[in-house]
């Protein structure tokens, strides 16, 4: 393989730097290397469905849709408008979440137990009454299952849309088996264990799903006014318009999003795949000089 020319390389890595900055935070460096390099069993082991899924690219599509989706519970959403400060520090809420996800996929057990243990306590002090009079907590199972599935549906189609990898049908019933463990730890009751189980339980929220005010406005702050530099502007409505695109087609509607067949069956999709390979192309370590491919 040639060499990639010193300047390429230069921004490659101030690219990489730029973003895991933007992902992980301030800690991010050493929460990487407590992660992945500590000793100790983990919960999933190197040839793992999930962690195929949640160390690839894919999943900053999967992520940004799995926002919208659940955005359309009232009660999830009251939840987040009331208590996540998404728009105050939308970055620090990323941070939070992404080490979460990869500690429990990469962690150590002690770790991930520990990380667990953080976000249940969170969950039971989150509770408050919707702009509709009914009451939530987010430690309620009802609401951490839709949650749950609406973000694993996220990851997994997003993943076999653009992922480098994409799982057979045995390995994608196997993700939603693993992330079902996790579930599990965090309070949801019933997890489903293959993707017809996820599909049934999506069907069953169906009629309690609508865009509400909330919805919208961070379906706005999402995809339009992210506060993000302007270099990352363009990049970063490809990775929108992709993750609008994956979004069943009734709930485009409810958050007011347009739908547009033909333009997100070429050019989304292309804009979508380009993006995910350049993204992993960034983030992925260059081999040792003199090594062969």
């Amino acid at each position: 393989m040639a060499a990639t020319p010193p300047v390429v390389a230069v921004l490659r890595e101030r690219t990489r730097d730029a973003l895991f900055a933007r992902i992980a935070g301030p800690d991010g460096p050493r929460n990487r290397t407590r992660i992945h390099e500590s000793p100790g069993p983990r919960w999933f082991g190197p040839d793992s469905a999930i962690r195929r899924v949640h160390g690839d690219t894919a999943m900053f599509v999967g992520g940004l849709r799995a926002l919208l989706l659940q955005s359309l519970h009232p009660l999830a959403m009251a939840a987040v408008a009331a208590h996540s400060g998404y728009r105050g520090d939308p970055w620090g809420r990323l941070q939070r979440t992404s080490t979460f996800l990869a500690t429990t996929t990469f962690g150590t057990a002690d770790d991930a137990a520990r990380a667990v243990a953080v976000v249940r306590a969170v969950h039971r002090r989150v509770r408050g009454t919707a702009a509709d009079g009914r009451p939530y907590r987010a430690d309620d199972p009802h609401l951490l299952t839709w949650v749950h599935i609406a973000e694993v549906d996220s990851f997994l189609r997003a993943h076999q849309r653009y992922g480098a990898h994409p799982l057979d049908q045995a390995g994608q019933d196997r993700y939603v088996a693993e992330t079902a463990v996790i579930a599990g730890k965090l309070g949801v009751p019933d997890p489903p264990l293959t993707v017809a189980a996820l599909d049934e339980q999506l069907a069953q929220y169906r009629l309690e799903l609508h865009g509400t005010r909330d919805a919208r406005l961070a379906a706005r702050f999402l995809l339009v006014t992210p506060p993000i530099p302007w270099p990352a502007k363009l990049p970063y409505a490809a990775l929108a318009a992709s993750a609008v695109a994956m979004l069943p087609g009734w709930a485009r509607p409810e958050l007011r999003l347009p739908h547009l067949p033909v333009a997100e069956a070429t050019v989304v999709r292309a804009a979508g795949t380009g993006l995910v390979k350049a993204v992993r192309w960034v983030m992925t370590a260059p081999e040792p000089p003199g090594r062969s491919a």
